[in-house]
């Protein structure tokens, strides 16, 4: 059995999987693009993207929206005909800048999690970009379309679910992560499922149900397919990749990680997240790290008491300063044994999820 066509909008991916932003830089370019190539959704993280402008130091948040433009254009030309999309913090100082020159560069994707993206539909109208939520439950998924509904008479494009096995920011509390049983991510999805429902009908377009965290193999992505979601976002699986933009000692981090190395942090954003333990988090155990320069990137973040700066932290992370950054990662991601490349990587996914359909 053939895996079916993810549709966004006017926009379709001939394979449902979408791979996940990563910040900072894990993403760029040169993944999104390679993704998109294949039949994918592309999509570049937003997140303090600007990281290598020469201004980024005094003005990061012109720097980000300089950097995500060229990004974009970097990604479209490599692949002009895919589906790219960007991932945005809306806790981010910068989100309404880098939503602005991600809608300038016409991208067909935002997907925006860390925080509620109340106003978003005002920011793309008139314009053929799509939007999508990043929710954990079927409440948190009714609350941003009634809202949506209400104040733009607009629906979510597509929603992205995200699971409590996912990599990066998360959108439980650390108690439900630390708890014997996670919440069910099936359970969850058929809940968002049945949430957004009325609103299709409404405005008489499909929602399409995205699954996030943990996914791995073909198997994986098939098993939600059969109980409704229209696809899958994979991030962790991707780092991996000889087009993955991250120095090689980030990818190697993967490779290399045990399953006991993976655990959870508390991140300035005021969210628990999950990275591979290394030298950085080590130290966070004994208490503060002292930083001297603060980006004022995060609305959340309080420079006199963050137990340390998470923009210097993934900045060393994807420059290859591992010991000294902050690797975010899946639950999965000791599983990793080897760097491959996209276009194999996306075979064995789809043919793993033909066979467990059929």
């Amino acid at each position: 059995m053939n895996l079916p066509a993810l549709t966004i909008g006017e926009k379709t991916a001939p394979i449902p999987i979408i791979q996940g932003g990563m910040g900072i830089g894990v993403s760029r370019s040169g993944l999104a693009a390679a993704v998109a190539e294949q039949g994918g959704v592309g999509v570049i993280s937003a997140v303090q993207i600007g990281y290598l402008e020469p201004d980024f130091e005094t003005d990061h948040n012109t720097a980000n929206a300089r950097a995500l433009e060229k990004e974009i254009a970097k990604a479209r030309k490599a692949c002009p005909h895919g589906v790219l999309g960007i991932n945005v913090l809306v806790a981010m100082k910068s989100y309404r800048e880098v939503v602005a020159a991600a809608v300038k560069e016409k991208i067909d994707l935002i997907i925006a999690g860390a925080g509620l993206p109340t106003d978003l539909p005002a920011m793309v109208q008139g314009t053929a970009t799509r939007i999508a939520p990043i929710v954990s439950s079927g409440k948190a998924a009714m609350l941003m379309a009634k809202m949506w509904d209400r104040k733009y008479s607009y629906a979510p494009d597509l929603v992205v679910v995200e699971g409590p096995q996912a990599g990066g920011h998360l959108g439980f509390s650390v108690e439900e992560l630390q708890a014997s049983q996670l919440p069910s991510l099936s359970n969850i999805v058929k809940d968002v499922i049945a949430a957004v429902a009325p609103f299709a009908d409404k405005y008489g377009k499909p929602i399409p149900v995205v699954v996030a965290g943990g996914i791995y193999t073909g198997a994986d992505i098939a098993e939600y397919l059969k109980i409704g979601a229209a696809g899958v976002q994979m991030a962790t699986r991707f780092v991996a990749t000889e087009e993955c933009d991250a120095h090689l000692n980030f990818k190697m981090a993967y490779v290399n990680c045990r399953e006991e190395d993976i655990q959870l942090v508390q991140s300035p954003v005021g969210m628990p997240g999950r990275a591979i333990r290394n030298e950085l988090l080590r130290r966070l155990e004994d208490g503060r790290i002292p930083f001297k320069k603060c980006y004022l990137c995060l609305k959340t973040c309080q420079p006199k008491t963050t137990p340390y700066c998470i923009s210097r932290a993934l900045i060393n992370a994807v420059e290859g300063n591992v010991d000294e950054g902050l690797i975010f990662a899946g639950s999965n991601a000791w599983r990793i044994d080897r760097i491959t490349t996209v276009k194999e990587l996306m075979q064995e996914l789809v043919a793993e999820a033909e066979a467990a359909l059929a």
